[in-house]
């Protein structure tokens, strides 16, 4: 039956574009870090929304199910097949055009393939820009990035992906293309179908392509990097900054002295920004649509309000683009260090912002009680109360010995993550990885009105089964 189904789908699409052999398959089957792996059954790469919708009836017909997949920068597993052998794995990184833009609307229709740095470059090529920036930037796509209704850096100032998008174009389990590519900011007649498929992560549909709101280009964007002492200094910081610079702050990032620390050990070009050690860090941007000159004396102002309120220790403004770029490079290099310092146990939370301080100091409490000398990695984008809590084996300890404690940490963390009221997952979504915890945490009924919808939506179940509901 396999072979059938092969043959069919090389009829469909070229036999080059279905990929059977392993070294041809292993990007699509292995994770960004490299820490999972699964095997398909085959890769497929169709040229277009016609060829997606002809794929998923071929998958019906035969019933193979189908994991879509983007730029494959996903944290929880849920872009890769299982182990089984038996899933196709879709790529889209072949449907990458820009359709059309709107300047006097601010909107841009797009393919799911569009790699977000292209996007970028695209937008501001027209004095335009899209808000959502992350460090993966150079390989996530559009439809993964609606797909697990992703985050980022500016979520403080402009929300998820979800609030980025106006339109879609899904292909249905029947191979039907729905085209939902509407650039209305409002649209009142009925069901909120965009919504449905956003942050489903492939699960009740296929998404293809996307209209996309668009934000005119600021005169001027400024960061600062800010030392302090404490989570709570952050908040207070926050709070201020906030009345200070209401809709002008654009980003507000959390790091640790850890994370710096690792940075400077791995990454030697972003050396240790300040003169000595701080416990926490923070990095703070303001975008400014009169000028670069007014951008400044408003962060100085600030900045010296902070020093006279004893918020911060210390601080550094950037007195060129550059070095304000080195300021995110440094923040975008965290994962990556982590990479080079070995696996370490990742939870990406989300909890009300004035309880984070708490989280974080009873957190390393609970966890050092248990596991002494571990090493809590934490960072994240404080402005919108979501967290990377990571936890790494301590100096000198096997990292692949102490990840054998990643059900005990994950519950561990997690369990004081629901005891105040936050969530298992931020921004990375739930995919394989959380599945099962999903049912621990999630309300019973949430629970039944997804499987429901997935029911309904997917009666046969061939989206990418075993990712988010099991």
């Amino acid at each position: 039956m396999h072979n059938d189904f092969i043959q069919e789908l090389s009829n469909l699409i070229g036999t080059k574009n279905v990929l059977l052999d392993i070294d041809s398959q292993k990007k699509y089957v292995s994770d960004w870090f490299g820490r999972a792996t699964g095997v398909a059954l085959a890769v497929a790469r169709p040229a277009n929304t016609e060829e997606v919708a002809s794929i998923v009836k071929l998958s019906a017909k035969y019933q193979v199910s189908i994991v879509p997949q983007g730029g494959n920068t996903g944290l929880v597993g849920g872009g890769l097949p299982n182990s089984s052998g038996k899933e196709l794995v879709l790529s889209l990184e072949r449907i990458n055009k820009i359709r059309s833009l709107d300047p006097l609307g601010k909107t841009i229709s797009v393919d799911a393939g569009v790699i977000l740095e292209n996007l970028h470059n695209y937008a501001h090529a027209h004095g335009l820009e899209f808000p959502l920036t992350m460090g993966s930037q150079g390989s996530a796509t559009v439809g993964g990035l609606l797909s697990t209704n992703a985050g980022g850096t500016a979520v403080l100032r402009y929300g998820n992906a979800r609030e980025q998008c106006l339109g879609l174009e899904v292909i249905t389990a029947e191979g039907e293309i729905w085209n939902g590519m509407r650039s209305l900011r409002k649209d009142n007649t009925g069901y909120d179908l965009r919504d449905i498929f956003i942050g489903a992560e492939g699960t009740l549909g296929i998404i293809t392509g996307a209209v996309l709101r668009l934000i005119p280009s600021p005169k001027a964007r400024l960061s600062a990097l800010l030392s302090l002492d404490s989570p709570s200094l952050a908040i207070q910081l926050l709070e201020f900054v906030q009345t200070k610079a209401n809709s002008q702050l654009t980003a507000f990032e959390l790091i640790s002295n850890t994370c710096l620390s690792l940075v400077d050990q791995y990454f030697p070009q972003f050396p240790y920004p300040f003169s000595s050690k701080t416990p926490y860090c923070v990095l703070i941007e303001i975008s400014d649509n009169e000028s670069e000159e007014h951008a400044y004396e408003l962060m100085n102002t600030m900045l010296e309000q902070a020093f006279e309120k004893e918020f911060i220790t210390d601080a550094i403004i950037p007195q060129s683009l550059a070095q304000s770029k080195r300021f995110w490079e440094i923040r975008e290099h965290i994962p990556l260090a982590q990479v080079e310092d070995g696996k370490n146990i990742k939870h990406d939370i989300s909890l009300p912002i004035s309880k984070i301080p708490h989280f974080i100091e009873q957190a390393s409490l609970i966890i050092l009680k248990q596991f002494p000398n571990a090493r809590i990695i934490d960072f994240g984008h404080l402005g919108d109360g979501n967290l990377h809590y990571n936890v790494a084996a301590p100096s000198g300890e096997s990292a692949d010995v102490f990840m054998k404690n990643k059900g005990k940490m994950n519950e561990l963390v997690h369990d004081l993550v629901d005891q105040m009221g936050g969530s298992i997952s931020a921004e990375h979504g739930i995919g394989a990885n959380k599945a099962h915890e999903l049912i621990k945490y999630k309300n019973p009924i949430e629970l039944e009105l997804m499987r429901k919808i997935k029911k309904s939506l997917d009666p046969k179940g061939i989206f990418n089964p075993e990712k988010i509901l099991v």
